[in-house]
């Protein structure tokens, strides 16, 4: 039989039901060899060779396939259509290279795993790509050489940080600017005004200022409350009439099937769904052959594809839904050989509701199949329309605008999510005649008015009380029409999937390569998610300063993009990337040599300089931002902690303790102005409030050389700094709490609040109360009831009570028996041995628990033993090399493995 290897189990399992008895279908569980992570694993001294490894973990796997081979001369290499796939069966021939002498190898693609897909694929064998090999060792050599020269460069000389690389970093930039320039974002006022207006017929329509004064309105024309209110007053001093209405036909087009790109925004805007998720979820779709493959840059789509999209169309919505001509999308790719088709269905006929599918696939299969049929469908047909209404005297004109859908098109399947408001206007408008005269709707703005004025108190009316004004909005004396006041807004921070666009605009990264980066810069500490928002840390932002300054070529949109395209022309043949990584490391082992004299400070006073106007804003009075608000004398300066986290404090230290975080909150100097003050006096010490790097806390006496870290307590969430006084500062400064003996077995019982909140502790037991000031008045009745509780749900920490003491063994320690997850057994130390089935745990004796302790001991090699003799102990060498040998005669059952367990693989 001809053995296949694929990546997967689940692939293998899926191709198998399609190849039939005269193949064997194995899983290489991803790739089976990597760079090992030590210096020399890319010699830049020897032409750039690289090292390869085959881990531990693939062995076994390794072995199935050799194993299998000894039966058979034929090797076919199924793994997945694009650069990582290629690798992988260059991996595997490179490593299989003794074994596979005199054998047939050939290499097989398909974009689905579908029998018609896979026959086909079997009929055209090919050998492995060199150029696409050749583009993957550049780009596996490339992030290696960046990774493991730069990452020891940002742990010496920026404490705290813990890795870059070569496309991670560039998106980290991106996540910092973007705050940065919502941080320097100075908001803009500006004014609108809008009217509701009737029709003869009754029927009410909003129209919006446009001209005014006989000039044209841009945005910020209304820049304050004097021009609002004059405008405001223009309008509702004034007949109006319609003096135009022009109707316009429009279309939309759908929009093409989807590439890696567009389905990670798309998961991300309707599902909230991650890069990595999205991929993971399209993987178990595409192995189990209902999607095709789910990395591409391409959104083209087979002719039978089409075909069968048309015919689903016509079967499910009716013939007026499909267009006379099929759809035809233009490859956007720039490299044709990882330019597969788009992301669709294999079946077209296949709606959603006709798989069995977990959740996440299943959301995930109705988008895809959603907009796959959606972009062979119809366009959608509107009608725009837009009303202008004016005075007499052509003062005034005001605008209203609508659209009404005509024919739905392919917006009865699908429609893009959006990021942000993109404004689309899609008011339907009332039916209106040029000439007619209107009249105002009153009292429709009440409602708007109110909001904004949130307290009566703050209404003014104008002179005569024809107007009525609050800060925010002007009403006129019928309630139809209302100026309000905006401001601009900040550009809005990134979500995965609006950096995934970035970044795919910019030409930074691949489709393999987008969920690993968004991924890694969270995991690296670099960057949180907040509301499906990226935020990036204190530390994200130190290293985007770092290497802005000492490596700027390395982190610039431009390099990384070109980069990116020099690895596309390896892939095609046309470039040769030996001379691609050698150009390369001759300038980044430059500018890694010129940051090997850097000092820690001088790398801090650098970035300090750098982020000076970030960290640093203008205060109000006009006084030197760097002065300290605390003592006035000491200058603030840029500051790191071994943990890593970044803080600015006084310079004037340890005078003044003042510290406060590198990305300050608003009001942060009212908060300062707390620190110190003192709340009173306990045993002749003062009691004073403080505040740290990691917010506000109360402190008994002062630093002393005898007690130089005095007590201290934090303040409990929800408590306000400028409402503490000296007895609730007492009570903090006094936890943990004793609440007393516990009834059963007389141990302490405390209260106290901790890193994850108020508490009860007993022994080991830690359980969590909902309220801080519980803390305080919790009595015994009410804690052995949570304690109890948390036990009974077997939380961490909750210690399971014996159900019978047997008393000492022989070589020291209690045995008991346990009640367990999986049935009742004894323990002894670190042994647990579990009761065989029949026998009654309250009527195990010592002489029967033994034999299995000892039986149990002896499978876990002796090491549990606590009072073993020094003799065994030295024999333990000895009786680890034939336990080793039996482990190494079993491996032929690893052939199994495959059909068992799934692997992702790593990109």
């Amino acid at each position: 039989m001809a053995v296949v290897v694929v990546e997967s189990p689940a692939k293998a399992k899926t191709i198998n039901k399609y190849l039939g008895s005269d193949y064997t279908v194995l899983a290489s569980f991803g790739h089976v060899r990597d760079l090992p992570p030590k210096d020399g694993s890319v010699d830049t001294d020897n032409d750039f060779e690289m090292k390869w490894e085959v881990a531990s973990d693939s062995k076994k796997h390794m072995k199935a396939i050799t194993d299998a081979l000894a039966d058979d001369d034929t090797l076919i290499l199924a793994t997945d259509p694009d650069r990582e796939g290629e690798a992988i069966s260059w991996h595997l021939q490179e490593a299989l290279e003794k074994k596979l002498k005199g054998k047939n190898v050939s290499r097989v693609t398909f974009n689905a795993i579908t029998k018609s897909a896979i026959l086909e694929a079997m009929k055209h064998p090919r050998q492995v790509d060199a150029p696409l090999v050749q583009a993957y060792l550049a780009r596996r050599a490339l992030d290696y050489l960046v990774g493991f020269n730069l990452s020891p460069v940002l742990w010496r000389k920026l404490p705290g940080a813990k890795s870059a690389g070569r496309v991670q970093s560039v998106c980290l930039r991106l996540i910092v600017e973007r705050e940065m320039e919502i941080e320097a974002f100075k908001a803009r006022e500006y004014w609108s005004v809008a009217a509701k207006l009737l029709t003869p017929r009754g029927q009410e329509f909003e129209a919006r200022l446009a001209v005014l004064g006989g000039k044209k309105l841009e945005k910020y024309d209304l820049a304050n409350e004097t021009a609002a209110e004059m405008a405001v007053q223009a309008v509702s001093s004034r007949d109006l009439s319609v003096t135009s209405v022009e109707a316009k036909p429009a279309s939309r087009n759908p929009y093409p099937p989807f590439m890696t790109s567009t389905l990670q925004q798309e998961a991300s805007r309707k599902f909230g769904m991650g890069a990595k998720a999205a991929m993971s979820a399209a993987q178990r779709l595409y192995e189990a052959g209902h999607i095709t493959y789910m990395r591409t840059d391409g959104i083209d789509m087979a002719p039978e594809a089409v075909t069968a999209a048309r015919e689903a169309i016509k079967d499910k919505f009716g013939a007026k839904y499909v267009p006379d001509s099929p759809r035809i999308y233009k490859n956007k790719a720039k490299n044709a050989q990882e330019a597969h088709e788009c992301i669709r269905p294999t079946e077209m006929a296949k709606s959603p509701d006709q798989l069995k599918l977990a959740d996440d696939q299943f959301k995930l299969y109705d988008l895809i199949w959603k907009r796959t049929i959606a972009s062979q469908m119809e366009a959608a047909r509107f009608e725009r329309t837009t009303v202008l209404i004016g005075s007499d005297d052509k003062q005034v004109e005001l605008r209203a605008t609508g659209s009404v859908v005509t024919f739905d098109g392919f917006l009865k399947v699908y429609d893009q999510g959006r990021d942000d408001d993109e404004g689309e206007d899609a008011n339907r408008l009332p039916q209106i005649a040029q000439g007619e005269a209107l009249s105002p709707a009153k009292a429709s703005f009440e409602e708007a008015f109110t909001k904004a004025k949130g307290d009566e108190d703050a209404v003014i009316e104008a002179d005569g009380g024809a107007l009525r004004r609050c800060p925010a909005a002007i009403i006129d004396g019928h309630g139809a029409v209302l100026g309000a006041q905006h401001f601009t807004q900040p550009p809005p921070r990134y979500t995965e999937a609006t950096l995934v666009k970035r970044m795919e605009e910019l030409g930074i990264g691949r489709p393999s390569t987008y969920a690993s980066i968004v991924t890694t810069i969270q995991d690296r500490g670099y960057v949180r998610k907040d509301k499906n928002r990226l935020i990036p840390e204190d530390t994200g932002r130190l290293v985007t300063a770092f290497l802005s300054n000492y490596f700027k070529r390395y982190v610039e949109y431009d390099f990384t993009a070109d980069l990116e395209d020099q690895l596309d022309d390896i892939s095609a043949g046309d470039r040769d990337y030996k001379e691609v990584l050698a150009r390369f490391w001759r300038d980044f082992s430059a500018a890694l040599a010129e940051t090997s004299e850097l000092r820690i400070t001088e790398v801090l006073d650098k970035i300090d300089e750098v982020l000076g106007p970030h960290i640093y804003p203008p205060r109000p009075d006009g006084s030197d931002p760097r002065v300290c608000p605390l003592c006035g004398k000491g200058q603030l300066h840029l500051k790191t902690a071994r943990s890593g986290g970044a803080f600015i404090g006084c310079g004037n230290y340890p005078e003044c303790r003042y510290t406060r975080p590198l990305s300050a909150p608003d009001g942060d100097d009212d908060l300062q102005a707390l620190d110190g003050k003192v709340l009173g006096y306990d045993d002749d010490q003062p009691i004073t409030l403080r505040v740290g790097r990691f917010g506000p806390y109360v402190q008994k006496g002062e630093p002393t050389e005898d007690v130089p870290k005095p007590p201290r307590a934090s303040l409990p969430k929800g408590w306000k700094p400028e409402e503490i006084d000296l007895e609730k500062a007492l009570m903090l400064l006094s936890l943990p709490r004793e609440i007393g003996p516990h009834p059963e077995d007389g141990e302490l019982v405390e209260a106290s609040i901790g890193r994850y909140g108020p508490y009860v502790k007993h022994g080991r037991v830690y359980a969590n109360i909902p309220d801080v000031d519980e803390v305080f008045t919790i009595g015994m009745n009410r804690a052995v009831e949570v304690l109890a509780q948390k036990a009974a749900k077997g939380g961490r920490g909750a210690a399971a009570t014996p159900i019978k003491e047997l008393g000492e063994h022989p070589d020291g320690g209690p045995v008991q028996v346990m009640p367990g997850r999986y049935g009742p057994y004894v323990k002894w130390g670190k042994v647990n041995a579990t009761l065989p089935s029949g026998i009654e745990p309250e009527a195990v004796t010592m002489e029967e628990a033994l034999p299995l302790i000892a039986v149990k001991a002896a499978k876990k090699g002796g090491a549990k033993k606590k009072a073993a003799p020094k003799k065994a102990a030295a024999k333990k060498p000895a009786a680890k090399k034939p336990a080793a040998k039996k482990t190494a005669a079993k491996k032929p059952a690893a052939k199994k493995a495959p059909t068992k367990k799934a692997a992702e693989k790593d990109e």
